[in-house]
């Protein structure tokens, strides 16, 4: 089996032996009543795609890490006061959507995933990101950080901003040459000015 969707059911437990399931690459589990997920999560060594959003998730396993390969975790709409610090050892990650919990801060290790493109924090307690986020994950085009209590003045002081923005200038100048629609906010600088 390479893929598993569970969405919109009223799962309260994910068992152990779901770390048998190796081939999996897809596991979509949106929508149920989650509160824990076993460390076995981190046996599915070919797991690409992990989509948790709104359940009610404490805490992520430790083992989360080990998963190497994953190009896209989604863990909005949960009740997350952290991200674990073994998330670093998700080296191929492009995409974490993390919106909707209430994270007060994100784990220096981030800065290990160079393959970072787009970090989605929207509506959680963050004051502040590892410094050198900006400089450390050059991959990085799109960080949405609205309803947190950050500062643009903070963000903007980052070592790699200027970076960070000619790469996301880039990213939006590559998508209106090739004429692609654009909602009014595609140009927004993803954080609350305050």
């Amino acid at each position: 089996m390479q893929r598993l969707v569970l969405a919109g059911n009223l799962i309260e437990n994910i068992p152990a032996n779901i770390g048998y399931l190796r081939n999996l690459k897809i596991l979509t589990l949106d929508r149920n009543r989650i509160t824990i997920l076993p460390e076995e999560l981190g046996s599915l060594s070919h797991l690409q795609q992990l989509t948790l959003s709104q359940n009610s998730l404490l805490y992520l396993p430790k083992s989360i890490g080990d998963l190497c390969n994953m190009l896209l975790l989604n863990v909005s709409d949960n009740k997350l006061n952290a991200l674990p610090e073994s998330i670093g050892g998700c080296k191929s990650l492009e995409e974490l959507q993390a919106n909707g919990n209430s994270l007060e801060d994100v784990p220096s290790s981030i800065c290990n995933i160079i393959c970072l493109k787009s970090l989605s924090l929207n509506g959680n307690k963050i004051r502040e990101l590892p410094q050198n986020i900006l400089k450390d994950c050059k991959a990085l085009q799109n960080l949405s950080l609205h309803e947190n209590p950050i500062s643009m003045d903070h963000f903007q002081q980052m070592d790699g901003f200027e970076q960070f923005e000619e790469r996301r200038r880039k990213k939006f100048d590559k998508q209106i040459d090739s004429n692609v629609m654009m909602s009014s906010t595609a140009l927004d600088e993803g954080i609350d000015l305050r």
